[in-house]
């Protein structure tokens, strides 16, 4: 792994990847292939029985298959490139843009099937019941190995400390509890995914045992309004990511910490997260009382998301 050298010769990298990496890169694998075997399942029975609750389930699952896919691929490329000089604050957040391509896909994916689903609703076909049922039941126990495989991997970040003092004062501290994107969105996904196929178990007992053939495409439109749900709050939680949103609780711990003793006032402040683990923040200060850096960052040692601390005094 190549290094950052600062001018006073101390080491200095922005490796920001999450504690559990490589662990949710393994898992996100082991998942993948696991939901594309299903998925293939269910959407040829899908059409086989011409069940559209069951067609939902199997799109459903192909976009979550599709978007771990995209998860895998980014935490690779975030590792292969941790410590490249051409990412100014490293790849941290590659997991955030590949949650966001995944949740605009799916977000289309969404309005097909709900559409779909209206026609279906006002021209009905005939459902193989029995068969779409079993298959419905196999997904279900897919989604449920998969979340447990996927809530396995939840951890707490380990961050790193560096002593060093730049010209505007960098400390790296200790990380929080983890916050990858890419495995809550999964996780949150296969909980979606697991309730989709229960609508579609309902939706396919109704129709053979009680002919209401019409809950079919309903709980198609159903799964639709799921995963338009999830695409969009996937969308608003990487968006705020990509675009350096601030992240006010930590900037409100910084700003009583700082201020507390009333010997100096913040100028500017700026606090985004770098990576699941790790937020970046660059503080300016005047004071008049001689308060310097050092002084600075011992009253900010409390904040542990920041991975990253830049201090400018005044």
């Amino acid at each position: 792994m190549t290094t950052r050298i600062d001018s006073d010769g101390l080491t200095h990298d922005h490796v920001f990847l999450g504690a559990a990496h490589d662990e949710n890169a393994r898992r996100t694998r082991w998942v993948v292939l696991l939901t594309a075997a299903m998925m293939v399942g269910e959407i040829f029975a899908g059409y086989a029985t011409g069940s559209m609750a069951l067609l939902a389930d199997g799109f459903h699952m192909a976009t979550h298959a599709g978007a771990l896919g995209v998860a895998a691929a980014a935490y690779a490329y975030a590792k292969r490139h941790a410590a490249s000089p051409r990412y100014s604050f490293g790849t941290g957040k590659v997991g955030d843009l590949a949650g966001f391509a995944s949740a605009l896909v799916l977000g289309l994916v969404a309005l097909g099937i709900g559409a779909e689903s209206v026609v279906r609703l006002f021209q009905p076909i005939r459902v193989a019941f029995g068969e779409a049922t079993v298959i419905a039941i196999i997904g279900l126990a897919v989604n449920i190995i998969s979340a447990i495989l996927l809530s396995g991997s939840h951890s707490h970040g380990h961050g790193h400390s560096h002593g060093h003092d730049h010209s505007h004062g960098h400390h790296h501290g200790t990380g929080i509890h983890s916050q990858d994107n890419n495995l809550r969105s999964a996780y949150v996904h296969v909980l979606a995914d697991a309730l989709t196929s229960v609508l579609a178990i309902a939706a396919l007992l109704a129709g053979r045992y009680l002919g209401w053939s019409w809950l079919d495409p309903v709980m198609g439109i159903v799964g639709a309004i799921v995963i338009a749900r999830w695409a969009w709050t996937l969308m608003r939680d990487t968006a705020m990511v990509l675009l350096d949103a601030t992240d006010e609780h930590v900037a409100e711990e910084m700003r009583e910490l700082v201020t507390g003793p009333g010997d100096v006032r913040i100028t500017d402040l700026h606090v985004w997260r770098v990576g699941p683990d790790a937020h970046a923040g660059i503080i300016s200060v005047a004071s008049t009382t001689g308060i310097n850096q050092e002084t600075i960052r011992r009253r900010l040692q409390p904040v542990h998301e920041l991975a990253h601390l830049t201090v400018e005094v005044r």
